[in-house]
């Protein structure tokens, strides 16, 4: 196949309105523009109402900005590790990628909500104290990969 081969799908693309070509092209005469007015005789401006408050100015601004280099840590629980893995489990951000527990392609962090009676080797790119005092309780060790 080339590209000037390439057609749109059947019944996609629908054929121009010929505005104003008379009576028999079914947009004769004022050619949807209605009768008299602005609208008749001008094209009006982009986002003009008819006087009504705009949407523009309608929509309330957002104050402040968005960082670019913020790091949007994927937050996993200890009591969600206790309840997904079983015990001597090495903890990897693959693997919980694999689980659904982790997003694509963003770091993963441990925090420490929950408890946790199973011995786990959890390696991820950041962890809490209060988690990694859990893990260690529990019998388990922690080590923190690089971003």
């Amino acid at each position: 196949m080339k590209v000037h081969h390439l057609r749109p799908a059947e019944g996609s693309v629908r054929p121009r309105r010929r505005l104003g070509r008379g009576k028999a092209a079914g947009q004769g005469k004022t050619a949807g523009r209605g009768t008299k007015g602005y609208g008749a005789r001008h094209n009006p401006k982009p986002g003009f109402e008819g006087g009504q408050m705009p949407l523009q100015r309608r929509v309330p601004k957002l104050k402040g900005f968005t960082n670019p280099n913020r790091v949007a840590w994927t937050v996993v629980n200890v009591g969600s590790l206790a309840d997904a893995f079983e015990r001597g489990t090495e903890v990897t951000p693959e693997l919980l990628r694999g689980r659904g527990m982790a997003r694509k392609g963003a770091p993963v962090k441990v925090l420490g909500e929950g408890q946790l009676d199973k011995a786990l080797t959890v390696r991820v790119h950041a962890v809490s104290a209060s988690a990694k005092s859990k893990i260690e309780q529990a019998g388990g060790s922690v080590e923190v990969l690089s971003l």
